[in-house]
């Protein structure tokens, strides 16, 4: 089912809300990453669904075809980049595609995969996002006139933070030696580190990286990253 054109006043963009009327898809499996972009489509106008994984994704785009999609490069079951040439030569296509990710060097892989831009960890603003959708939208369905630039900062949910970093630590305890395994969970804590602007997480997570190919000291760095976990999520909670 297609995303409908905004027909009725009821569906129009307005300068407050340039992306009302517009279904965006974001397929990230951060809870904290998500909750960013969910604030900057509720904060303009636009409608949001999620999906975690690249199956989730897939199944959600049988039966829906929404307007936006933003896709994280690295996800627990597959690149992100599998997904963008997907639905880069899909026909009908989507109108925007976006790839996201905190690591700088995945831009130009996204772009060759068939990404219309990239959105780098951490979001700038709420500008930058509308922006981003809006210039790449079809003619008929961008908004009419000019309009401010909102220069509000998505604050996202700390308790989506914490979850997050939970989930990390608890799957590093299960599986402390699946290299696999480390790999996900080095690039999921990167991601979240460049949202969270948590230099001494990626430092952390990035000697985990270093040392995979080596063996020397994945084992040692590995359990760094763990003990930062456990810290990180003994700290309180401000809402």
């Amino acid at each position: 089912m297609n995303d409908p054109l905004p027909l009725s006043p009821l569906f129009t963009p307005t300068s407050q809300r340039p992306l009302l009327g517009i279904a965006v898809l974001v397929v990230e499996d951060s809870r904290f990453a998500s909750d960013a972009l969910r604030m900057m489509c509720v904060r303009s106008g636009a409608r949001i669904r999620r999906a975690d994984s690249l199956s989730a994704a897939r199944r959600h785009l049988k039966t829906y075809m929404p307007s936006v999609v933003i896709v994280d490069l690295g996800l627990p079951d597959g690149s992100g980049t599998d997904l963008i040439e997907e639905l880069a030569q899909a026909a009908p296509r989507v109108d925007v595609l976006l790839a996201t990710s905190g690591d700088d060097f995945s831009e130009d892989t996204a772009m060759a995969a068939g990404a219309d831009g990239f959105l780098t960890k951490p979001l700038a603003g709420l500008a930058q996002f509308q922006s981003e959708i809006l210039s790449r939208l079809p003619q008929e369905r961008q908004l009419k006139g000019p309009r401010a630039l909102p220069t509000d900062v998505v604050d996202p949910d700390p308790v989506a933070l914490r979850d997050d970093l939970l989930h990390a630590s608890d799957t590093l305890s299960t599986y402390p030696d699946d290299k696999a395994v480390v790999d996900y969970v080095a690039q999921f804590l990167s991601s979240i580190a460049h949202s969270a602007r948590d230099e001494d997480l990626l430092g952390a997570v990035k000697s985990v990286g270093v040392t995979h190919h080596s063996d020397g000291q994945l084992s040692q760095n590995v359990a760094t990253l763990s003990d930062l976990l456990k810290s990180r999520l003994q700290e309180p909670v401000v809402i």
